[in-house]
Formats: C-alpha cells, structure tokens, sequence
C-alpha cells in the first residue's frame, strides 16, 4: 500500500513539474496566430550594423517575414521574402514560452523540418518578452554585433483573424 502510495505521489510530482504555468498558458494562447514582423533593430547603437539572426540570414531580411505560430503542438514557421540579401522562403521551428527563475519571460524556439524533426541538434534561441498583446509584440535579445554589446528587438503586428 505504502509503495502504491509513493509511486503516485512521485507520478504527481514529476507531472506538476511538468507543467506550464497559467501566464505562460495565457501568454501562448496570445502569441498563437501570425504575425508580421514591422521592424528589426538594435537598441544600444547608432551605428549601421549588419548582423546574421538565428544563423539564417542578414537583420535587414526579417523585416516584412511573416510569423505563424501554432499553440495546440508547438510548431510554426517563418517565412521571408526573396531579395538580393535574403534567400525567401519557410523556415520551421519549435516554440514555447518558458518561464527563467531570474523572472520574466522568453520565447525560445528551435529550427525542424517539415515533418517536425529536430534540425538543429536541439540547439535554440531564446528571446525575451518585453511586451505582448492582443495585437502586437516585442521580443528582444542581447547579442554581439561586430565585437559591440547590442540589443535585438524584434516588433510585431498580429494579423487580424478575419482575413
């Protein structure tokens, strides 16, 4: 009785580790959806500096990549458009919103393929939170462009539902 007793105590224990918090549920479910990305820049910079994102492509190239996020299994894509700098196209990823014990929150996501395989030897990116809405967000990122401590901020428009 007793053993039956402890498995199932451990069994609700690793369970309620598990599991995501309410706000980062919430956070999810506002998140979930496409998304336009309007502007990619750098805070804590005046200087024009060019920087790869995501080991994919040149920061000039997010700007108009448009961003699907799918809650109920954690998967997505971005897409950007073909230009002389930037190889367009679908990019696959993994996402979810963690909670670090420094407080806050991050959207971190991880690149697949089309079938929803690890590409990326479980490597990611962690982005932080600054603000999120029903209709817009922003997620920023420290980072080393060209030796010089920056600032990545990506900001969002969500598309409306009804298109």
């Amino acid at each position: 009785m007793r053993k039956s007793l402890f498995i199932v105590l451990a069994l609700a224990l690793v369970a309620s580790s598990c599991s995501v918090s309410k706000a980062a549920r919430e956070q999810r479910n506002l998140i979930s959806g496409t998304w336009n990305l309007d502007n990619a820049r750098y805070e804590n910079s005046s200087e024009a500096l060019e920087a790869i994102l995501f080991s994919d492509a040149n920061i000039l190239c997010f700007e108009g990549s448009n961003w699907f996020f799918r809650d109920n299994n954690s998967t997505g894509r971005y897409t950007l458009k073909q230009g002389s700098l930037c190889e367009g196209g679908d990019r696959y990823i993994r996402w979810s919103v963690q909670e670090p014990a420094a407080g806050g929150s991050q959207m971190q996501f991880k690149f697949i393929d089309a079938d929803n395989k690890d590409i990326s030897g479980g490597y990611g990116y962690r982005l932080n939170i600054a603000e999120l809405g029903p209709a817009n967000m922003v997620l920023k990122t420290p980072s080393s462009v060209n030796g010089q401590r920056v600032t990545v901020v990506l900001e969002f428009s969500k598309e409306s539902e009804n298109k």
